[in-house]
């Protein structure tokens, strides 16, 4: 079998790049389309909310009101999240029965229909059209979100799991970037080019189509879902460029060995499932936090910012784009950290600045009308604040459930974190405008509370999975999961030990 995998590797040495190559290939299809969706509809709002005014008009002869146009605007932003929601809880069954590269592929049927119906939406005078449009597009999001992280978390090598998961990251700001400056009024952010911008997204959905086929299934869902050794080595084979290493192969094999006869779980088997306890908890509080803590929030809060500081308003759409270079520049910088300081800290550390952040932010809005130079303290908050959580929470949230989860139970517990992520951005998104009237300035200390607890939350529970295997990381939960158990038996922490170096050593 060795000088099998020599050979191969021989034949193979053409494609160093092609993990790099199918992360690329993934990703322009994938979780580029979240943040380039909710960039590109910041620049047609008022053409948008024109057309929908028209068409009353033009169908019942009624003038809404402003906050009747607003309403339905709203509701088509939200729509997205909805989407996203639906999305999510279609990734899991379709990774397990499509795999995770065929559901990518098969995810482009929903983008292509929503670009069908936007770019011809203002032709057929129809604003429902868009509704239609963006809850399909939200659909395609949630199940990229979901599934990419999973297909690259099983794909990379131990030692480049956390820089290719995080990846999805880097994608999701480039994204967010494409689509602010593709909406610029110079490009497609103009009153007659609203409809394209809208279907614009088409085309990174149409360079996956001819790029993925070319590239293998994840080796881990070949060999423990499929049970298909030969396509895994093969695949294996592709991916790595060289010699399939023996440790990879058998960790494989012992993660497939601890799952044989087990089906995939069921996201409601996972509540009840106590040896997993904690890592559900710690997958729904990051997954929680990630929205709760404002950070999509600010972007919407952003325009608001750069005029108070002095900048006019048909600069501020340049302005922030920098917004966006933000979070793309510090999921880049967490790229190249994460496999040198860790997940732990990363993480940490980012949520722990936001907080730092927020209370500087509240201070700086509180006298913004009293010290002349408060307005540029708060545009700099905006920056800081984006950075921070660039730095950590927007890329390697999404990477714990592969890290975390067995096979078995992967898919589940990424429909929980993404279901929460997406209902969680649905709730921000409307109560956001009663949180500024409300509270006024002091909008965004419930955010910087939310950013303080999760970061205490991972300080005292998480622990860090940098180059652990999953009988590792395991064992480390087990800890907390059997906690009781072990206060009432001293024996039962032995046993399971003990247990856990068995299987170690004679189930590969």
């Amino acid at each position: 079998m060795s000088s099998h995998w020599q050979e191969s590797a021989k034949e193979e040495k053409g494609h160093i790049g092609t993990l790099a190559l199918m992360v690329a290939s993934a990703a322009v299809g994938g979780t580029v389309q979240y943040g380039y969706n909710l960039a590109i509809m910041n620049a047609p709002t008022v053409y948008i909310q024109n057309f929908i005014n028209e068409t009353f008009q033009e169908r019942w002869a009624i003038q809404l009101e402003v906050y009747e146009v607003t309403l339905i605007w709203t509701f088509i932003v939200s729509v997205f999240s909805l989407g996203g929601l639906t999305g999510a809880l279609l990734a899991g069954p379709m990774s397990i029965h499509f795999g995770r590269k065929k559901t990518l592929l098969l995810n482009n049927v929903f983008l292509m229909s929503s670009a069908l119906l936007a770019v011809t939406s203002r032709e057929a005078r129809s604003f429902e059209m868009i509704i239609i449009s963006r809850f399909l597009v939200g659909i395609n999001a949630g199940i990229s979100m979901n599934v990419q992280p999973m297909y690259f978390g099983e794909s990379a090598p131990k030692h480049l799991r956390g820089a290719v998961s995080l990846s999805s990251a880097v994608f999701t700001s480039f994204g967010l970037v494409v689509g602010q400056v593709v909406g610029l009024r110079e490009l497609l952010g103009c009153e007659a080019c609203w409809p394209y911008l809208l279907a614009s997204n088409a085309v990174p959905g149409f360079i996956q189509l001819l790029t993925l086929p070319w590239f293998p299934e994840s080796p881990r869902y070949l060999l423990i879902d499929r049970g298909d050794k030969d396509a895994c080595l093969k695949a294996l084979r592709q991916l790595r460029g060289c010699e399939v290493q023996r440790a990879e192969l058998d960790e494989m094999l012992q993660e497939k060995a601890e799952a044989e006869g087990r089906r995939a779980q069921q996201p409601w088997e996972l509540f009840s499932d106590h040896t997993i306890r904690w890592q559900l908890i710690s997958v729904a509080v990051l997954s929680s936090a990630m929205q709760l803590c404002g950070n999509d929030s600010i972007y919407f809060y952003a325009s608001y910012i750069f005029q108070e500081a002095g900048i006019s308003a048909e600069h501020t759409q340049y302005v922030t784009i920098g917004t966006g270079t933000c979070e793309f520049t510090a999921c880049i910088l967490c790229n190249l950290l994460i496999e040198r300081q860790g997940r732990r800290l990363l993480l940490m550390g980012g949520y722990a600045l936001m907080t730092g952040w927020a209370i500087v932010f509240t201070v700086a809005l509180s006298f913004q009308n009293v010290v002349h130079w408060m307005p540029f303290l708060s545009m700099a908050c905006v920056f800081t604040y984006i950075l921070s959580f660039g730095m950590g929470p927007a890329g390697v949230t999404g990477i714990l459930p592969t890290e975390i989860f067995n096979q078995t139970a992967r898919p589940a517990a990424y429909m929980i974190a993404g279901s929460l992520m997406w209902l969680n951005l649905f709730i921000i998104g409307m109560i956001f405008p009663f949180l500024v009237k409300g509270l006024g300035q002091y909008c965004f200390v419930p955010f910087g509370t939310v950013c303080l607890i999760t970061a205490l939350y991972i300080g005292f529970v998480l622990p860090e999975t940098k180059g652990k295997t999953l009988s590792t990381i395991t064992n480390e939960f087990n800890r907390l999961n059997f906690r009781d158990r072990e206060m009432t038996d001293p024996k039962t922490k032995q046993a399971h030990y003990q247990l856990g170096e068995v299987c170690h050593s004679t189930a590969l």
